[in-house]
């Protein structure tokens, strides 16, 4: 028997990735170590879309070369042995993205999109309940393209209603969705299939039309507005989370204002921000980079400052309710899980709670998290 640590950096597809090899060392024997000085089995695995995290990721395989030099290690075959598995996890349904936005790499290094078969992804969430699984989160660069390669044509939409009926699967999540791909048909399935959780994610990165054709994301600031009220037409009480680039090339502080007037304006749960950094290979790394690294931070910290102001009162607006929470761990003494919306809740209680559906009054909340008292286990 040989430890492994696994280190990785990037999306929930780098995450998923890193479960579903730790899930494979630990059936053929191999046990996880929480250090790497005491691994004799070390797995770096990239995020491939920021140029900054390959750049730590070669400082890593760096620092790393004097253990393996006193360490080296093949993965030995043992007889398969059980293993855990997490309440909540994660299942990659389709690889690679056909949308070629101008700042991103993904086409070129995950590859065109390439759809699982809808019976292998039923096949496999069905053995992740089993083995203890409670909630599912497909996977994809664009996981509302699902299907479109596939001979029989399956859609996302389809996919969800077949693992609604999984007996014991309580939840049904998905990342990340291109607003292109969102379908009526998707929209009703989260609507109206009891498992799907109700919360998107809904990448805009921007909310200036010029910027948005640059980016070559293919819709209008305008287009994505009536995309959104229909989603919150449809589903009452939706969560929304999105990402943001600030300082695309060109980018001017006129444009700016126009996407923090989007996000003022649709109030979005989370927003996840970042600031344009070119990535070689891409469209945009041949534009000019000239937006100052300054004026880049100033505005990044400007829609982190919108934002938390946004959340804090979202999140207010729970205090007093009761929420069901799936519990995924502890946490600082406490039961760490999250609603059907997403929101991280935190509560004590003595009982083993791991796996199981607590109804929990909120009690605090702020733009993060949320604290409570738990009420009662329903599942």
């Amino acid at each position: 028997m040989a430890h492994y640590h696994i280190w990785d950096i990037g999306c929930q597809m780098n995450k998923a990735d890193s479960e579903r090899l730790a899930a494979s060392l630990e059936a053929l024997g191999h046990r996880p170590s929480p250090t790497l000085e005491g691994a004799d089995i070390i797995v770096v695995n990239s995020c491939v879309v920021r140029q900054s995290a390959e750049e730590r990721v070669a400082n890593r395989l760096s620092s790393l070369k004097p253990l393996k030099q006193a360490r080296p290690e093949l993965v030995k075959l043992e007889p398969p042995i059980p293993y855990p598995t997490p309440p909540a996890v994660f299942v990659p349904v389709i690889h690679g993205c056909d949308n070629f936005c101008s700042y991103c790499i993904v086409p070129f290094r995950r590859g065109r999109e390439r759809s699982r078969p809808l019976a292998e992804v039923v096949c496999e969430v069905e053995g992740l309940v089993r083995r203890g699984a409670r909630e599912v989160t497909l996977l994809g660069q664009n996981v509302n393209a699902y299907g479109h390669d596939l001979p029989d044509h399956p859609t996302l939409a389809g996919l969800v209603a077949a693992l609604d009926g999984i007996e014991g699967l309580a939840r049904i999540r998905f990342l990340t969705s291109h607003p292109r791909d969102i379908t009526p048909e998707f929209i009703e399935a989260v609507a109206s299939l009891e498992k799907v959780c109700e919360h998107l994610s809904l990448p805009v990165q921007a909310g200036d039309d010029v910027i948005l054709a640059a980016m070559k994301r293919g819709y209008s600031a305008d287009w994505y507005r009536q995309l959104i009220a229909a989603i919150r037409q449809a589903i009452p009480g939706v969560a929304l989370s999105t990402d943001v680039i600030v300082g695309f090339p060109g980018e001017t502080e006129e444009q700016f204002g126009r996407t923090l007037a989007l996000l003022e304006e649709i109030r979005f749960d989370v927003v996840h921000v970042a600031a344009y950094s070119p990535r070689p290979g891409t469209a945009a790394s041949r534009l000019p980079d000239d937006v100052p690294a300054p004026v880049k931070k100033e505005r990044l910290q400007r829609v982190e400052a919108l934002e938390a102001g946004i959340a804090a009162e979202v999140n207010a607006a729970l205090e007093g309710r009761t929420v069901e929470v799936l519990v995924e761990g502890r946490k600082g003494g406490k039961w760490e899980g999250r609603t059907r919306t997403n929101k991280l809740v935190f509560f004590p209680d003595p009982a083993e709670r791991l796996g199981q559906l607590v109804m929990v009054r909120i009690e605090k909340a702020s733009p993060w998290a949320l604290q409570g008292k738990g009420e009662g286990v329903v599942g």
